[in-house]
């Protein structure tokens, strides 16, 4: 028994919560079933882990940026509440729920696989560290209402391996229109608020007036690179905050430097941030897609890779950042809205905003161009503020923590689960 813990900890905590390894594993796999030369095999292999390490990069440059941007925010604002952030709450369920959430995970990649074997839902998840963060709320959740032992590991993993397949088929339709059709789908549990993103693109904006057909004078047509305008964007974001904040609060933040120095490089460093993640994604994609025809073959018939939210961002870069300012603004004032109301109040995470908002923005573009961008992502921010805080109470002792799940499906799932839970309980 000591020993079976101890290979499904090695498995979830050393292989599928590392999405590199996992993605390297499932292309290894493929490419192995294709019968492709060993060569091929390899090189297919290492790129599709060193295309989600280079991602991974780039995600830590740009949340060294916004970890910054966030606490300078809250400071100059003297704002308090829980910060919604899935790192750290994972973090605290795992001092008492360790085992269960590494037991349902294991068990949920397999009941994904099974899903997707004998349903029509073909898509295999495979961003590892939103699987286990979806682990460790149902652990928490069903445990609250009152479950243990088995029939929580079973029930945990079952929904944990539906769940993995079902969102990426609700996002499938708006994936097609983003793509073009690639054989991509997309794994993120964020997929509630792009859901909705995409909806609302409809109803309020055309597809044809694009975020990337945005018209720029000639003596700023250099601002038509995406990555410039990020930049400059950030750049101003950063020195419009350290203003407002007062230098005894940026300079906690800016080392010594001068405001303008502080926020020139700042901007950089958020944009640094973008470029190496859309280089991650493209080397991703390249590797992946021709090695999960094998796994379609052999596995699961016409299988689909479900890939973590950047995945989108390659196709509409504009869309990015205007979703990632509009999320944030949706946030900002939800934020003045859940007191009134009586509900905890949610301040605006900034990597949670950029993320879901830049996605949510990429799919509102899809469906209703600029207009669909700007107020779909900022229906995201809505959600990720306010499903946070109706998501406390079913968390138990989780709930009295300074902080939350960030994400609109972590809410969806653990207030659904949560309630039917204590009517069985």
């Amino acid at each position: 028994m000591d020993f079976l813990l101890s290979f499904i900890n090695f498995l979830v905590y050393e292989v599928l919560n590392q999405p590199a390894t996992l993605v390297g594993l499932m292309a290894f796999l493929g490419l192995a079933l294709l019968k492709k030369p060993f060569s091929k095999i390899m090189s297919g292999t290492l790129k599709s882990i060193l295309g989600f390490v280079i991602l991974g990069a780039g995600a830590n440059v740009l949340i060294g940026s916004l970890n910054n941007l966030g606490p300078m925010i809250q400071d100059a604002f003297n704002i308090q509440g829980v910060i919604p952030t899935n790192e750290a709450i994972v973090a605290l369920a795992q001092q008492t729920l360790g085992t269960q959430t590494a037991l349902i995970m294991a068990f949920g990649f397999i009941a994904n696989l099974l899903f997707a074997r004998f349903t029509p839902l073909k898509y295999v998840f495979l961003t590892g560290h939103h699987i286990f963060f979806m682990a460790a709320l149902l652990s928490a959740v069903l445990s609250t209402a009152g479950l243990t032992g088995v029939p929580l590991i079973i029930v945990g993993a079952v929904i944990l391996g539906f769940v993995m397949v079902l969102f990426p088929a609700l996002a499938e339709p708006f994936m097609k229109k983003i793509t073009g059709g690639t054989d991509v789908a997309l794994g993120h549990f964020g997929t509630t608020g792009y859901i909705a993103a995409g909806f609302v693109g409809k109803l309020v904006g055309d597809s044809e007036d694009s975020t990337e057909d945005i018209e720029v004078p000639k003596s700023l047509s250099f601002l038509k690179e995406s990555v410039l305008s990020t930049m400059l964007t950030m750049i101003i974001i950063f020195f419009v905050v350290s203003l407002i904040a007062g230098r005894d609060i940026y300079s906690e933040y800016s080392g010594g430097q001068s405001i303008f120095m502080f926020s020139l490089m700042q901007g950089i460093t958020f944009s640094a941030g973008v470029h190496i993640i859309l280089t991650g994604v493209r080397m991703i994609i390249g590797e992946i897609v021709p090695a999960f025809q094998g796994i379609g073959e052999k596995l699961v018939p016409d299988a689909k890779p479900a890939l973590d939210c950047p995945i989108t961002f390659t196709y509409a870069p504009n869309a990015v950042i205007i979703g990632f300012l509009f999320s944030f603004l949706g946030g900002l004032i939800s934020m003045f809205l859940l007191g009134p109301l009586g509900l905890a109040l949610i301040i605006p995470g900034m990597v949670p905003h950029f993320f879901t908002g830049a996605t949510a923005g990429v799919f509102g573009n899809a469906t209703g161009g600029k207009k669909g961008a700007m107020i779909g992502a900022f229906v995201n921010g809505i959600l990720i503020s306010f499903l946070p805080a109706l998501l406390l109470p079913v968390l138990g002792s989780l709930g009295f923590a300074n902080t939350t799940f960030g994400d609109a499906d972590f809410g969806v799932v653990g207030i659904i689960i949560g309630y039917i839970a204590k009517l069985f309980a």
